[in-house]
């Protein structure tokens, strides 16, 4: 015999009826929480905007892709259970069925996209000056493929992709070289110079042609570096000044990630790099996240040393010991850079800070330093 249920609700009666179908079904439903901004996106966007997929590899945690963000998917248990019911087909308006018990539930939580792996797959797979004939024997990975399986939304993705400097070529994906992208964009501030083009809307066709008959870049392969570095938009190219002088700043520093350089010598070779048409957009705090500034004894000149923040764990806490083992104690204004890229918003950071971390106020300012000891 089934057992029934009597439940009472502001509109009518119902009978509750264990289905037949009881022991199939149990299991086979998930409660999933939106958050406002899906609701929002489900409830009034077109089939096309409205795409949501699910990412991740057997051995990694699942994430929900929106187009634009990526979202952990968590489980949360329930102190009440929650029946999944449907209406009886031979008395809907009376009897409803239960198909399953629920004893959790999965909510969504924004998180940073895991564009890490990018840099372990693409190993091996560097682009450099006149490796064409190298091509055929290297490894491969294509875009799509590096789309499907890398947990990121669309525009995270194609974002990642620029911010990594990974070019994209007869569909595969190729990381530049850092000598030869700085080679590249010297070349361009160069001719920008000598053709006496304006950086703010250089002909892209003269550039490229340029590039491709003087020093044999590939035409595909300029057009991309432009497209990182500024806008191109009808024929032209609007050049993000600062992202340039930035990138040929870092391609300076990574010689000296394990011998110092004094302040002044390095901003005198930064400029000397740039030009002097752009040497007066040369400062440091353009590299912010990238180096360590160092005082031995007051009165000394500063050294710089190049600490890059995506040369680090991804990690929290990994993260956390590795920046409090090379230093003991930092300034918020210069923690924060090193932080950026495992926190969604300041928000997150904060919380990070106040996890791992422990504040100290002086007349310098606020500090933090590390919550547990770390063995050097």
């Amino acid at each position: 015999m089934t057992p029934k249920f009597n439940t009472h609700t502001t509109m009518s009666e119902l009978d509750l009826r264990l289905s037949t179908a009881t022991a199939q079904d149990t299991g086979s439903f998930r409660l999933l929480e939106l958050p406002p901004e899906l609701c929002q996106i489900i409830e009034s966007a077109s089939e096309k905007t409205a795409s949501l997929f699910i990412k991740g590899h057997p051995t990694e945690d699942a994430v929900l892709c929106t187009l634009q963000k990526t979202y952990a998917v968590r489980s949360v248990v329930l102190s009440n259970s929650v029946l999944v019911v449907t209406p009886s087909r031979s008395d809907p308006d009376g009897t409803v069925h239960i198909r399953d018990q629920l004893h959790e539930i999965l909510e969504l939580v924004p998180v940073v996209p895991k564009l890490h792996k990018l840099s372990i797959l693409l190993r091996d797979m560097e682009y450099d000056e006149g490796d064409e004939d190298k091509q055929a024997t290297m490894p491969k990975y294509s875009y799509e493929q590096a789309r499907s399986e890398i947990q990121a939304s669309e525009a995270e993705f194609v974002l990642g992709l620029k911010e990594r400097r990974i070019l994209v070529l007869e569909g595969q994906l190729r990381p530049i070289a850092p000598a030869h992208l700085s080679t590249i964009l010297e070349l361009l501030l160069n001719y920008l110079i000598s053709m006496s083009l304006s950086h703010q809307a250089a002909p892209i066709e003269e550039l490229v042609s340029v590039l491709a008959d003087e020093h044999e870049i590939p035409r595909v392969v300029s057009k991309q570096v432009m497209s990182w570095f500024g806008d191109v938009k009808e024929g032209l190219w609007k050049m993000d000044v600062d992202a340039v002088i930035r990138e040929l700043g870092v391609g300076i520093f990574r010689h000296h990630r394990h011998n110092p350089i004094s302040e002044n010598e390095f901003l005198k070779k930064w400029k000397n790099v740039v030009g002097d048409t752009f040497e007066s957009s040369v400062k440091l705090s353009l590299l912010s996240g990238d180096y360590l500034r160092n005082l031995s004894s007051i009165g000394e000149e500063a050294s710089l040393t190049y600490f890059p923040s995506s040369a680090l764990p991804v990690d929290p806490a990994a993260r956390f010991v590795e920046l409090f083992l090379t230093r003991q104690r930092w300034k918020h204004e210069e923690i924060e850079h090193f932080l950026l890229d495992i926190a969604v918003n300041s928000k997150e950071r904060d919380k990070l800070l106040l996890k791992h971390a422990r504040a100290l106020t002086d007349t310098e300012g606020v500090w933090y330093t590390a919550r547990v000891s770390y063995n050097n």
